[in-house]
């Protein structure tokens, strides 16, 4: 954001936890298939179910793990259309930059969005049906949110890469 206090509270971004070789073999595991049982995960990693089970509840506990999440081919739920929106606010106040991200938390056709540096305050990926869908959503529902100096759309072409592995 351009000469501006930041959006996001320092103190609610939480402390990285201490993670040995068996906690992130698990989230590797977990990663690549959240449906594998405790029992698979200790018969692969070399340890008994309870101390599995335990690390695993301290990972959640510890927000290391998040949420388990099922990846689903958008296009065929009517939802083919991805779409990269780059917008910038007139004002950088806490306040105004709270009523945006409140905006955004209530628009399901925003997946993803990030607070980023540069000439843009924040990128949204927004899965929507198809280009009248993404209109619809462009004008009757962003760009009628107060404080918005500039938006910027880029379409998904196809996807070369995607990932949800960071251990």
């Amino acid at each position: 954001m351009k000469n501006s206090a930041p959006l996001v509270d320092s103190a609610s971004l939480q402390q990285s936890i201490s993670l040995d070789e068996k906690d992130l073999a698990i989230l590797r595991l977990l990663q690549e298939n959240a449906r594998i049982t405790v029992k698979e995960i200790a018969d692969q990693i070399h340890l008994s179910t309870t101390p599995v089970h335990e690390r695993i509840k301290r990972l959640e506990a510890g927000g290391v793990i998040k949420q388990y999440a099922t990846l689903i081919d958008g296009a065929k739920v009517k939802k083919g259309l991805m779409v990269i929106c780059y917008v910038s606010l007139n004002q950088h106040s806490k306040q105004s930059g709270g009523q945006f991200i409140k905006l955004i938390n209530d628009l399901p056709d925003v997946v993803e969005c990030y607070s980023i540096s540069g000439e843009f305050d924040f990128m949204l990926k927004i899965v929507t049906e198809d280009m009248n869908s993404y209109y619809n959503f462009h004008v009757n529902k962003l760009s009628q949110a107060d404080n918005i100096s500039q938006v910027q759309s880029v379409f998904i072409m196809g996807v070369v890469k995607q990932t949800h592995l960071i251990v």
